[in-house]
């Protein structure tokens, strides 16, 4: 019982996309691969169609909406020079990570 209750958990990422110039923009999903589809294919109308935001610099991974929330609240309100930071950190060549998905 336990081991069907945890594959059946759900998954919530906070996102950073990023337009070839590096405007960003944050956000938070449940799928993930659907949600940086829909930014690829302009399918979401506002900022990210406007400023062309296409690539996924950076993601975490959580079961707990709640976190995922407040982690994204979190990042909104920083600095624009620790977002780049964070980015970094993981992705210092600003690559696009969602060209993992389909390799």
């Amino acid at each position: 019982m336990e081991k069907s209750k945890a594959t059946n958990m759900k998954q919530y990422y906070v996102y950073v996309m990023s337009s070839y110039s590096k405007t960003l923009y944050i956000g938070v999903t449940n799928n993930l691969i659907r949600r940086v589809q829909e930014h690829k294919d302009s399918q979401i109308e506002g900022f990210t169609k406007r400023y062309n935001i296409k690539y996924l610099v950076y993601y975490e991974v959580t079961d707990n909406v709640l976190s995922a929330i407040e982690r994204e609240k979190q990042l909104k309100r920083w600095r624009r020079d620790k977002k780049i930071m964070l980015i970094e950190s993981i992705n210092p060549k600003w690559e696009d990570l969602s060209d993992l998905f389909y390799s």
